[in-house]
């Protein structure tokens, strides 16, 4: 019986990893160019539709799952939102603290995000940890609460790439 409950429980730690790693792809994948703005398709896999967001460590606030994805993307996703300052952007999200308790579990990862900005000189990095309360679901482990801590979000000035960049 053993066995089965650590196999049990390593599923349950790689599905919690792989889905803290799709909310970056769910940023990503849906570039300012993109036509595709949608970014729920990814995150409709990691977030419950009641998630709670709260990103007041940046001075946003806190949000529920379609207001979150709209300060994203805009209006209906449809463009709009933070892409307005910033013309491409990567979300690198770690694998976290993982602890699991049957049909509930909690994580800390961190994450390190790159934003090339549209209209200044001054591109902008944010670094710190998403700490998410998970309950399993018939689909699937979901995020019901998140919240993001900042340990810094500063912006860097553009220079002049290495020799090699040029054209």
């Amino acid at each position: 019986m053993a066995i089965e409950n650590d196999v049990r429980y390593l599923l349950d730690r790689l599905e919690i990893q792989d889905k803290i790693t799709l909310y970056g792809f769910g940023q990503d994948l849906h570039q300012a160019g993109a036509e595709n703005k949608n970014l729920l398709e990814e995150w409709s896999q990691i977030f419950a539709p009641e998630v709670v967001i709260d990103v007041t460590s940046l001075g946003v606030g806190v949000f529920n799952l379609q207001e979150y994805a709209e300060l994203m993307r805009g209006k209906g996703l449809k463009g709009g939102g933070l892409e307005v300052n910033f013309k491409a952007w990567q979300h690198i999200e770690g694998i976290g603290r993982v602890e699991i308790d049957g049909d509930t579990a909690t994580s800390v990862a961190l994450h390190f995000h790159t934003h090339e900005a549209r209209h200044t000189e001054a591109n902008l990095i944010d670094a710190g940890y998403w700490h998410d309360r998970w309950e399993r679901r018939p689909d699937g482990w979901k995020i019901v609460h998140r919240r993001h801590q900042s340990l810094y979000t500063n912006t860097y000035a553009v220079i002049e790439g290495p020799a090699f960049l040029k054209d």
